[in-house]
């Protein structure tokens, strides 16, 4: 089994509703994300997956939220879709990246990925098999 992982960041403001704390007001953090992909079979190349086209990939979504209120952006717009926790954007990330390697002729897994708001706190999200 290989593994790759990149590691890139993004800066964006979030508040959590329903919070009873100061994280209940606007603040931000520059949010430091960690892809982990996985896979048994090498491509032409013997890469499992161009470190450029992943970092593209991740790059693409990074900036739809990159300085952006997160509070105001789908999927966290209203209660329903949750709060901009770091918990909630591991998974968003995730998710967002299952479907752009998806059609791949290779089975290439996203492992894992995880969110930090600061270098004392990540969560991460993966699928179990």
């Amino acid at each position: 089994m290989y593994e790759l992982t990149i590691r890139t960041s993004f800066a964006a403001a979030h508040s959590l509703r329903d919070y009873n704390g100061p994280c209940a007001r606007l603040h931000g953090h520059t949010w430091q994300v960690e892809v982990v992909l996985n896979g048994r079979q090498l491509d032409g190349y013997s890469m499992l997956v161009d470190f450029r086209e992943l970092k593209k990939k991740t790059k693409r979504i990074i900036e739809e939220l990159d300085h952006q209120n997160l509070n105001t952006l789908e999927p966290f717009a209203h209660s329903g879709g949750g709060n901009p926790t770091a918990e909630n954007l591991s998974k968003y990330l995730f998710e967002r990246l299952k479907s752009e390697f998806s059609g791949l002729q290779r089975e290439i897994k996203i492992a894992l990925v995880r969110v930090c708001e600061s270098p004392e706190a990540c969560a991460a999200y993966w699928e179990e098999d």
